[in-house]
């Protein structure tokens, strides 16, 4: 087993290919590493640039399509061999150079992901950082997990971390989410940041109603994914509530000799009374489906980071869920 695997997704990355694998070599003396490329189904010249410049360090995994980057880069984990993870763009916005400190601050300060943030960020202001800052406010907000910069690909990770991660569509933006679900330490470094010299950005001002789409997801994940019944079936029970009080009072009305049938408000009652039904119903399937999943495969509900037998360490297997 390697001591590090640097996992790097491209797509139609043909002119930065040679200058990023000369960039890691350089930046990982005295380091058992392997560089793990996850072509993400370019159509320029990027696999053959890949094969013309490799050494026997170097991976290569070819996607038969383009899956988009959060696929591509669980495919990189996936056929990596290293103990400890290191994801990179493939672009070379990011600098390898600041990977040797970060697996450093990894080991001795026994941290489980180190991610970077981009101080100096070397973007446009009105269509990248604008957006990225409020995106990254919003994200801390509703999910409690204070990272400054979630954008910033540049990752460290032990491997069992990386490993359970679970990413796809477009969750690596939330990478920092999915780890502390885990139960992971994580902390923030200052790193380098660099402009685009070659190729396009495959970024655009519609990533952001992607981040919001998933941002929900990441909500229920992180609050509600072991306890489903505790967000609807609050809703609900609130919803059958009010939808109670509503034709309560439209009965007492009723009773008084009052006509109701032609009262929107009868309606809205029915709507309250039989949405908070739904919801309850809702809360127990789903809290059925997380039984489910837990004792179909024999997964726990909890993550073990060591066992110590008086002050002698145990090995053990860890089973960790998301």
């Amino acid at each position: 087993m390697r001591e590090l695997s640097v996992v790097i997704t491209v797509m139609n990355e043909e002119e930065n290919i040679q200058p990023l694998l000369e960039a890691v070599r350089t930046a990982l003396p005295g380091i058992d590493y392997e560089v793990v490329l996850v072509d993400d189904g370019s159509s320029d010249k990027t696999k053959q640039q890949i094969l013309e410049h490799a050494d026997d360090r170097t991976v290569l995994v070819e996607l038969r399509k383009n899956y988009g980057q959060s696929t591509a880069m669980m495919a990189g984990i996936d056929h990596s061999r290293g103990k400890y993870v290191a994801l990179l763009d493939g672009d070379l916005q990011n600098d390898p150079t600041d990977i040797p400190a970060m697996l450093e601050l990894l080991i001795k300060e026994d941290w489980d992901v180190v991610a970077g943030n981009r101080k100096n960020r070397k973007d446009g202001f009105i269509l990248r950082k604008i957006p990225s800052k409020i995106a990254n406010a919003l994200i801390r907000r509703m999910t409690g997990v204070y990272i400054k910069d979630y954008g910033c690909t540049l990752k460290v990770f032990k491997r069992e971390i990386a490993e359970e991660l679970g990413l796809y569509g477009e969750l690596h933006r939330f990478i920092p989410v999915l780890a502390k679900l885990q139960g992971a330490k994580i902390t923030q470094v200052d790193v380098k940041h660099h402009a685009r010299i070659h190729g396009k950005s495959k970024y655009g001002i519609n990533r952001t109603f992607k981040v919001m789409s998933d941002l929900v997801l990441m909500v229920f994940m992180r609050k509600y994914m072991q306890k489903p019944m505790h967000l609807f079936g609050t809703m609900g029970f609130i919803s059958f509530g009010i939808g109670a009080l509503i034709n309560l009072y439209l009965l007492i009305w009723k009773i008084m000799g009052h006509d109701i049938w032609n009262r929107p408000i009868l309606i809205l009652g029915l709507i309250f009374l039989l949405g908070g039904i739904q919801l309850i119903t809702i809360g127990i399937v789903a809290d059925i489906n997380v039984r489910t999943y837990y004792e179909s495969q024999n997964k726990k509900t909890y993550n073990v980071r060591r066992v110590f037998n008086g002050k002698r360490e145990i090995k053990h297997n860890t089973d960790i869920v998301l």
